[in-house]
């Protein structure tokens, strides 16, 4: 019956209405084609898991992160979270009006937010790392806007990794954009998103995740739990006062409040990547210079180059290669 009152659209007219609306990329997916290669076939997490109706295109939309907080260097700076947290906000009032743009035409549509995890799966460990019900930076990689990073995080020629992603899904009959088959990084030869993390999360062609999540939400539900646990096993009523009342009580009421700190976080990896139209104008001469760097990271730099020299690589890029795309050999200087 729905199809009585739907209007004929094309894949550009989506597109221009984003970019309109104030998208700087947008990307569609085939949601059949992500059906059939979810990123963890052992844990798949498919738009078809998320409504058997309105699943058939996934719209990714970006918007770039501005480029003056990227400058500041300590990765756990207040202002660089809260900027973040204002371009999601921004970035998700456009997922919203072009789902109400969609609706007017005939095409219920469904907003996917890159935090939005299923509570049905939490097990009771604040520790353990939770997985989004969709995956935003592989759903890009199949609209188009780029290829996943040494760290699994996503690529875009425009703006590097310095984007935040939203997803709208509708059951559409357009056109799809096709992946990119060439990586964008420049793997462990440039290695700066290794290099620079302050939790040292970075893996060969993946990432320690629940090490990560230590600073990439470091005023999450995990440090929620553990101050709060900490005010109740305090010794006495003058040291629970003291928690109650700490800076630390202070920065999660903030990111409560606002999310900033929360679903926003360190991106330090993000700041250092050299891949972007923008990074050689705007942030190069700030972020040449990284004060995490260490010998151990070098070390494992070199094992890695000489790793891929010799064609050994890693299950963690097999896995993944699909939305890392094929990667230039690496030569050992």
């Amino acid at each position: 019956m729905v199809e009585v009152f739907r209007q004929k659209i094309s894949a550009t007219e989506i597109k221009h209405k984003a970019r309109e609306l104030g998208a700087d990329l947008v990307g569609i997916a085939d949601g059949e084609v992500m059906n059939a290669h979810p990123p963890d076939p052992a844990d798949p997490r498919r738009p078809i898991d998320i409504t058997e109706f309105d699943y058939k295109r996934v719209i990714v939309l970006a918007k770039h992160l501005n480029n003056g907080v990227a400058r500041i260097i300590p990765w756990g700076d207040r202002t660089k979270f809260y900027n973040d947290e204002l371009a999601l906000s921004g970035l998700e009032e456009i997922s919203l009006e072009l789902v109400y743009w969609l609706e007017d035409l005939g095409y219920p549509a469904i907003i996917i937010p890159p935090t939005h995890v299923d509570p049905w799966r939490y097990n009771d460990d604040p520790q353990a790392h939770q997985t989004t019900v969709l995956s935003l930076p592989h759903a890009a990689v199949e609209a188009g806007l780029g290829t996943l990073g040494l760290n699994q995080q996503l690529l875009t020629p425009e703006f590097g990794p310095r984007v935040i992603l939203t997803a709208v899904m509708a059951s559409l009959e357009v056109e799809s954009d096709r992946r990119r088959e060439q990586s964008l990084c420049l793997g462990p030869s440039c290695g700066r998103c290794l290099t620079a993390c302050p939790a040292d999360a970075v893996r060969h062609w993946g990432r320690d995740w629940e090490a990560c999540d230590t600073h990439r939400s470091p005023y999450g539900f995990a440090k929620l739990t553990s101050h709060l646990e900490a005010i109740i096993g305090a010794a006495d009523v003058q040291q629970k006062k003291d928690l109650l009342r700490s800076e630390t009580t202070f920065n999660l009421w903030q990111s409560i409040l606002r999310g900033a700190g929360v679903i926003t976080g360190c991106r330090r990896c993000a700041d250092v990547c050299p891949v972007g139209e923008d990074y050689a104008d705007m942030l190069m001469d700030a972020l040449d210079a990284m004060p995490e760097d260490t010998q151990a990271k070098r070390i494992r730099l070199v094992d890695m180059i000489t790793a891929e020299a010799e064609a050994r690589l890693p299950d963690a890029y097999t896995d993944q290669q699909r939305w890392i795309g094929h990667i230039a050999k690496a030569k050992v200087e």
